[in-house]
């Protein structure tokens, strides 16, 4: 890492023996000397201390600390800025201030590079005198070239779930996106100090990214406990004082833990607990105290109550949140993982979208349980602490509230919108949460279940309802954007009907559309493994653009009916990846769709490639992969220039919205794979067609002709 910074062996002291400035031992006042491990050179003036740690040592608060600090500020170094590195985490502070100014994991260290070097690269410092350096100075020249209206489209992000502590084991929630790529969709659309909006929240994790990227987050969500996990999680506590408040929980708990039949009546009657409260249809018991074993519900009102009564309100917050999500485990239907140990399962919320009890229960013990997500949570608020404290805090807000109506943001005051928007009847949300607001006290009104964007559940909303709540916060989200700022909408849904209602709304509120990029959500989810057919495991993030003068997707006319393209566009996949999956189909169905205009058509008349992937292509269940069928051929008999013509168009709309103008070269190396049903065309036969709807730029490369000359072709 320091070679990679730009410093060479010869800028680069290690274990230089210093004398202890202040200390000395015993009667003949020995001196003590310390060894600070590297001491980093710029010309002939030391610039900062790294210490090298062990990785189950503490390098942002206590004894380390106070050691490094005593290397930077010895007469012989005198260093504005030292740092402590433990192999897992890397922590780098300046002088003046007590929590590190820039604090990640070391496998994190690729998103982080950027400010490393702004703060330790050789050039960082000024040569001949004490190191000095304007951190605000450097961070604005990085952005002042910053074109928010030309930003490139990422490509799909290696998906990696677990590396963050501020988010993995947190708490559990129905859909949660991947915090590493939400992170780089942040710090791709918008810049420091920027405000980053989620007007569906869920767990927080555009906001919290939004945070440690220096940015302002704003999180909005129907949901009270999407609101109460982010609000708990994210505010500022005192470590120390956290713990002993732990302590004093577990004290008292063991003193009067409920263990035999009569205590545990007394502590029903005596600790409250939700009683009444109607589960969802679907569920195997009426009543959310049926979901609990007595014991169960005695242990968790007791630890509840002793909880109650902290009077800090952000450790009695953050101690609720860990009380939560024990509430995840510690019921009738917590289901184990086969392939993990039985305190790696989940509640049958989570993984059914529905209360089922579990034919073989699990007893987890009920304090360990809580005392391990107490010591997740800890790790979390160290985790975020750097970013996210006292001083930054004012950053955040969090809204109970609903999309459809964002009264509390200003019009044209948002930067970037990155979202992940309920999809259709996948998951009522309100009602699979009433277990947890029940516990917790957070009251769901009938107002949020009329306004919820769900289809079906208890109040049995209709795809209309659901496309017409889509739509007005679609319409808000245009609102409160700035102009020449960038939205990102995540969705994964089967029926191109929903596509076509965001494209439609987006378009008709004044969005351009910006393309979509395909992407990876983590772990294939348990309802991927029971319904490979018809849960996708992936999604699309669709990009807009708010400008001024938004172009409109162009509707080809391709010459081809819609069941000519739906086999094509299957077949091209299949031939592409040698078998394709249903993922890969629907991806590339839904992209070509939405940039040739004919998701109007898909919606029609297939709303579920289901039936005729089945019909009509073979299906390998090791690999979850489509083929074409043994001794059989690509069944497309299209006129071949048609075929060119279809591939042509939906690779140059795709350079066109990144930007490019690919040569006649690289055109040809892009379709030639997705032709290899029937006859191959030759060059001249790509350069025909080519020529007939796109237009030289330069040299030799190419790009679509305009609208109108389109048109007039077709």
């Amino acid at each position: 890492m320091l070679y990679e910074l730009g410093y060479t062996n010869i800028d680069i002291v290690r274990s230089k023996m210093l004398q202890h400035p202040f200390l000395k031992i015993g009667s003949q006042k020995r001196q003590v000397n310390i060894v600070p491990d590297y001491l980093l050179k710029v010309g002939d003036n030391y610039a900062w201390v790294l210490d090298a740690k062990a990785p189950d040592e503490d390098i942002k608060t206590g004894y380390n600390v106070e050691q490094v600090f005593s290397y930077a500020i010895h007469p012989e170094i005198r260093t504005r800025y030292f740092a402590l590195c433990n192999g897992r985490e890397f922590a780098l502070y300046r002088q003046d201030t007590e929590r590190p100014v820039l604090f990640f994991n070391m496998q994190d260290v690729g998103s982080y590079w950027g400010n490393l070097e702004t703060y330790l690269s050789p050039g960082s410092f000024q040569e001949g005198k004490k190191p000095v350096f304007e951190l605000v100075e450097k961070y604005r020249k990085k952005y002042d070239n910053f074109d928010y209206i030309n930003r490139p489209l990422l490509d799909e992000i290696p998906v990696r779930k677990r590396a963050a502590k501020r988010h993995f084991g947190v708490h559990g929630y129905f859909t949660k996106q991947a915090w590493n790529v939400v992170r780089e969709y942040i710090l791709n659309f918008s810049k420091p100090g920027d405000i980053v909006f989620d007007p569906f929240g869920g767990s927080g994790v555009t906001l919290v990214e939004a945070l440690m990227t220096d940015r302002q987050g704003i999180h909005i969500d129907l949901n009270p406990m999407s609101i109460f996990i982010v609000d708990s999680l994210i505010a500022p506590v005192n470590i120390p004082e956290l713990n002993n408040a732990f302590d004093r929980i577990k004290n008292r708990f063991q003193k009067l833990k409920p263990e035999t039949k009569e205590e545990i009546d007394k502590a029903l009657s005596k600790y409250p607990y939700p009683q009444g409260y109607t589960l969802p249809k679907g569920s195997d018991v009426e009543t959310i105290e049926q979901l609990f074993t007595n014991e169960q519900l005695a242990n968790l009102s007791l630890i509840k109550y002793l909880i109650k009564n902290e009077k800090n309100e952000n450790l009695r917050k953050t101690l609720l949140l860990a009380f939560s999500t024990t509430i995840t485990k510690i019921n009738r239907t917590y289901h184990n993982s086969d392939y993990a140990s039985e305190n790696a399962g989940d509640c049958a919320a989570f993984r059914y979208y529905r209360y089922r009890i579990a034919t073989e229960p699990v007893n987890l013990n009920i304090w360990d349980t809580f005392e391990g997500k107490f010591w997740k949570i800890v790790n979390a608020k160290k985790d975020i602490a750097p970013k996210i404290n006292e001083d930054t805090i004012s950053n955040a807000q969090v809204y109970k509230g609903t999309a459809t109506n964002l009264k509390e943001i200003k019009t044209e005051s948002i930067d970037y919108i990155y979202t992940d928007p309920p999809y259709g009847s996948k998951i009522p949300y309100l009602d699979l949460s009433v277990m947890w607001n029940a516990w917790l006290g957070l009251e769901v009104t009938e107002q949020d279940r009329e306004l919820e964007a769900i289809e079906g559940g208890e109040m049995h909303k209709t795809k209309d309802d659901y496309s017409d709540l889509i739509s007005k916060s679609i319409m808000e989200c245009y609102r409160v954007l700035k102009f020449d700022r960038w939205m990102s909408f995540v969705f994964a849904h089967k029926d191109p009907e929903f596509w076509h209602l965001i494209i439609e709304t987006a378009e008709r509120a004044g969005f351009e559309y910006a393309g979509a990029v395909k992407q990876a959500n983590g772990q294939t989810s348990f309802k991927k493994r029971q319904n490979p057919f018809t849960v996708l495991a992936g999604q699309l993030i669709i990009n807009f653009k708010k400008v001024r003068k938004p172009k409109a997707i162009l509707r080809a006319n391709l010459g081809m009916n819609i069941g000519d393209i739906v086999l094509e566009t299957i077949e091209g996949v299949i031939a592409k990846h040698n078998g394709a999956t249903l993922e890969q189909i629907n991806d590339e169905l839904i992209i070509k769709g939405l940039e040739l205009g004919f998701l109007d058509l898909l919606k029609k008349e297939y709303s579920d490639l289901t039936s005729i992937l089945m019909s009509e292509f073979d299906y390998n269940t090791e690999t979850e992969q489509f083929m074409i069928r043994k001794n059989m051929k690509f069944k497309t008999s299209i006129d071949l220039n048609l075929r060119v013509k279809y591939y042509l168009m939906s690779y140059l709309r795709r350079q066109e919205i990144e930007n490019k103008t690919p040569t006649f070269d690289e055109i040809v190396l892009n379709i030639l794979p997705l032709l290899r049903n029937g006859t191959t065309p030759e060059h001249q036969t790509i350069l025909n067609v080519l020529e007939a709807i796109g237009e030289h730029i330069g040299k030799d490369r190419w790009k679509l002709k305009s609208e109108e000359a389109q048109l007039k072709l077709f």
